[in-house]
This record gives C-alpha cells, structure tokens and sequence, in this order.
C-alpha cells in the first residue's frame, strides 16, 4: 500500500510540476468566449488561464512596454503583425483565429426595431446618442466609424457618438441607458447578458472592412509551451465552435 500510495504522489507532483498559469491579453470582444475557452482548457490541460481584457490598442501599447503576457489576442490583424516585426511576438506563432461581425443594439425597452429600420434607426429623434468604443485604439470602433462613413451617416450623428474605452464599456453604455443605440461586437450581443437585454441588426460584412482577428504569442513568454497548447486549443474543433456560438466567423482555413 505505501508503494501505491508514494507512485500516486509522484504522480501527483509530476502533474502538478507540468501545469503552467499562462497570462492572456484578449481584445474585449471576446469577454465571454474566451471565459468559455479558458475554462474548457483548463479542464483539459490542467494548465491554468489568467486574463486581461481591454481595446486591442491599449493592449499593444502595454505589450511593447513589455507587459509581462504569455499570449495576445487581438481584434485585428494589424497589432500582431507590427509586435512581430518588432520582435515582441514570435512571428511563427501569429495566426487569425476569428473574423470579427458589427451589430446595432437597442434596448429591449426601446420601441424602435433595429430588424425592420436598419441603420435608419440611429436618425430617429428617439436616439440622443450611439455608443461605439474609441476607434483611436479599439478596431470595432474604426469598424462603426467606417460602417457610418458607408451608409453616409458619418456627418449626420457625430453630435451622438459617445465613445467607450472598449467595446465592452461602449455595451454598457447602451445597456445602462446612457445610450439609445450602440455599434458593438456580435460576440458581446450573443452574450447572455445582453441577448436578455436587448434586439439586434447584424451590419452588412461589405459596410466595413474585413475585421481578421489574429493572435500570438509573445517573445518574452516564460510559458511557450503551454501558450501553444492554448492557442492550438483555440483553433481546434471545439474552440472553433465556441467561438461561432458567439458569432464569430472563422478564418478560411478552417
């Protein structure tokens, strides 16, 4: 029995010596799935998920100030790539995971149907103001600006815009009240607090250019291994349909 009993121990500190916690910095429109993703990891994997959300730009800026992350996921492509270049993100490790959908949310309480107006809804006089996150570092928010630039209503609403620091504090914007409208991710109008809460349009993909959402992992990272074992995680079957659950589209080679 003491033989039994020390083999599962070692067995026991192997395991536990072979988990890693990896820091993850995630754009945040994917609050909920990756919630999901991480849990489903590490359940998984034993390994361990620490996560940061925030706009995609204030993530990078902080990951060139060397924030010490294990992985980035951003909303885009483009913070990435220009990480990689600098030789802060290994440059093998980037790839898209997702494509990213724009809606227009209204409220439940609202009397104005986002299915039936369409984007002719943010001109009604009921709408005071329209919540988009700050397109100066968040890519949903140059997304709303280049939906609004589509649909010619740029000049129209500019007195209505309130910007969000991300696109979750722009969701909350609306779903608060402080807000009539909002151009927010699909993946946070998916999210069971605000599927509840509200009714939505989904924006033509042609409206605003392509949001490839890449990720990557981070040269400095101490934790190699079990990132990759994420981000591969991540791309499997199962985080693939995950990630649709919350609306995202995924890349071609998937």
């Amino acid at each position: 029995m003491k033989k039994i009993f020390s083999l599962m121990l070692l067995i026991a500190l192997v395991g536990s010596a072979c988990a890693e916690q990896i820091t993850v910095a995630a754009a945040a429109d994917l609050n909920y799935a990756m919630k999901d993703l991480a849990a489903r990891f590490e359940k998984s994997s034993g390994h361990t998920v620490s996560l940061s959300f925030g706009a995609s730009g204030n993530l990078y800026s902080q990951i060139q100030s060397g924030a010490p992350y294990d992985l980035f996921f951003s909303a885009d492509a483009d913070y990435p790539a220009k990480l990689a270049a600098a030789g802060k993100i290994d440059s093998a490790s980037v790839r898209t995971y997702a494509i990213g959908r724009l809606v227009l949310w209204v409220p439940s309480s609202s009397k104005l149907d986002p299915q039936q107006l369409k984007m002719d809804l943010i001109l009604d006089p009921a709408i005071k103001k329209i919540a988009i996150a700050n397109p100066e570092h968040a890519p949903y928010g140059r997304a709303a600006m280049a939906a609004l630039d589509h649909f010619q209503f740029a000049g129209l609403v500019k007195d209505k815009l309130v910007l969000g620091e991300n696109v979750s504090q722009a969701a909350q914007f609306v779903q608060s009240g402080n807000a009539q409208a909002g151009l927010i991710p699909l993946s946070l109008a998916l999210s069971p607090p605000m599927k509840a809460a509200g009714k939505y349009w989904q924006l033509p993909d042609d409206s605003y250019p392509d949001m490839q959402q890449a990720a990557g992992i981070l040269s400095s990272s101490k934790h190699k291994q079990a990132a990759k074992a994420f981000l591969d995680f991540v791309g499997s079957p199962e985080g693939a349909a995950v990630l649709q659950q919350y609306g995202f589209g995924l890349p071609a080679h998937k």
